[in-house]
């Protein structure tokens, strides 16, 4: 699987369409955003940079998993979150705009904090093999993740008619993509897929719930409002797996990496959906020890 052309160059594509894709949903203005909701960015980003991992970190000590399957938890834990995050904060009422400022600032973040945090698990871990991200890899993971981003703010600039037809197609893109890979990763090692789903399903699926539940508390603890506590939550839960996959799958080579996020991928959505409506509901009708 590791070797075909589909994952070595046509993964690292779609990727880059897919981060098109994402960069004609942003403008430089979503940058600038910042400067008005300082406090509500610096919470989702503390908690998805620094937190997040040292979560996962745990989880894997925890549960002694695999030097590769922690290596691939660690990764997991380093992606950004994705478009897909607006969505669910859309559907459960959070402040999308502080959705898509989070998207456009952890792309970037993602670019070099990616690399950092998923060389540290190589090296703790002792991953077997020539695992690792060298600078050529590490200048691989920025050229897909920055490049085609940049290149679709500047369409959007330029063509916005074009940026606003091209989204929906894209964004059915980008699930496909995510559907076929994680699909492929799990038939790809389909001889112990049942082994690694015991090891890493209630791994990936505590990760996921951590993650929303710190992301929304953590937010309503520090006293942002209940919107942009459920754009924290669901940007903290949703990661972009689809950059851990193409990271797993053809920068480092290795289906075992790939196995945590393709189980997250599908976990996350459930997890995201009966959080979000548990929440949604509890501020209807819960109690009011945040307002």
């Amino acid at each position: 699987m590791n070797d075909s052309a589909l994952i070595t160059t046509g993964l690292p594509i779609a990727l880059a369409v897919i981060m098109f894709g994402l960069g004609l949903s942003l403008t430089v203005e979503d940058f600038g955003r910042v400067a008005r909701t300082p406090k509500a960015v610096a919470v989702a980003l503390v908690l998805q940079v620094l937190v997040l991992p040292l979560v996962a970190f745990g989880l894997v000590k925890a549960f002694d998993l695999s030097p590769l399957l922690a290596v691939g938890v660690m990764l997991l834990a380093a992606s950004p979150g994705g478009t897909t995050a607006n969505l669910f904060s859309h559907l459960f009422r959070g402040d999308v705009a502080l959705n898509i400022s989070l998207t456009a600032i952890n792309s970037v973040l993602a670019a070099f904090t990616i690399p950092i945090i998923t060389n540290f698990a190589i090296a703790h871990f002792d991953a077997e093999g020539e695992l690792g991200l060298q600078f050529a890899k590490v200048a691989q993971v920025v050229a897909i993740v920055l490049i085609p981003v940049a290149i679709g703010m500047l369409v959007r600039r330029r063509a916005p008619g074009f940026a606003q037809r091209a989204d929906r197609p894209v964004r059915i893109f980008s699930i496909a993509v995510l559907v076929l890979v994680s699909v492929g990763a799990l038939i790809g090692e389909r001889d112990d897929i049942g082994d690694y789903a015991r090891q890493v399903g209630l791994v990936t699926g505590l990760f996921c719930l951590a993650s929303l539940t710190l992301g929304y508390f953590g937010a309503r603890l520090l006293r942002l409002d209940e919107r942009q506590a459920i754009a924290s939550s669901m940007e903290v839960g949703i990661h972009n797996t689809t950059v851990a996959l193409t990271i797993a799958l053809s920068v480092l080579d290795s289906a075992e990496v790939a196995i945590p996020s393709a189980v997250y991928s599908v976990l996350m959505y459930l997890l995201a959906t009966a959080f979000g409506y548990l929440i949604t509901k509890r501020v209807t009708h819960g109690p009011t020890l945040f307002r």
